[in-house]
């Protein structure tokens, strides 16, 4: 097949936390013809999200921090998620028991590949690697919150899985990540819809 994607220029618009780059490429349309695109995609690198669960007690460890686009969006910007980071030169597995250390407080086991899907293609290259994992009382090591010299004040939030299930299905639950990890963990468990 004949290539469909030239790209001609790439122009640097910001590289500080993250890469922002803006590309003009040539597209071949199915037709044959061929279209002027102009595109910007950001770049922060690939990262990993973990949803632990207590298979004693049924519960599942979340957090909830401020996002500044839903803030700038529809809502006052606190959302609850699963707990996330950036590879930082890590396979996605290490970065998901990391990041429970750091922003639960909980080290991990019987950690599950699900899988790894890009959240935002049309403009972000994220590939973001998701996980289910094991956890129970005796798994605390530290209070958890994320790391304050990175901007972190994550607040951490323990709940039966049940009570994520109809968060994500009335809505209090909106980011995809967790959306995804709660149905894998539903199907895990054999639990039929809500």
């Amino acid at each position: 097949m004949k290539q469909r994607v030239t790209i001609d220029k790439v122009e640097p618009l910001s590289h500080r936390w993250a890469k922002l780059d803006r590309y003009t490429i040539r597209y071949t349309r199915q037709d044959g013809s061929v279209d002027m695109l102009t595109r910007e995609v950001h770049d922060h690198g690939h990262g990993a999200s973990v949803l632990p669960y207590d298979p004693q007690r049924g519960t599942v460890l979340l957090v909830r921090q401020f996002r500044l686009p839903a803030y700038l969006h529809d809502a006052d910007g606190f959302i609850i998620e699963t707990c996330a980071g950036l590879l930082d030169g890590d396979d996605p597995a290490h970065c998901a028991k990391r990041e429970a250390e750091e922003e639960l407080g909980v080290r991990l086991s019987n950690l599950r590949f699900m899988t790894t899907v890009y959240m935002t293609p049309g403009a972000v290259t994220e590939r973001l690697s998701l996980f289910i994992a094991d956890y129970d009382h005796g798994s605390r090591i530290g209070a958890g919150g994320g790391e304050a010299h990175e901007g972190e004040d994550i607040e951490v939030l323990e709940m039966p899985f049940e009570d994520m299930r109809r968060m994500v299905q009335d809505g209090r639950i909106v980011d995809a990540k967790t959306l995804l990890l709660s149905l894998f963990l539903e199907r895990e468990l054999g639990l039929p819809p809500l």
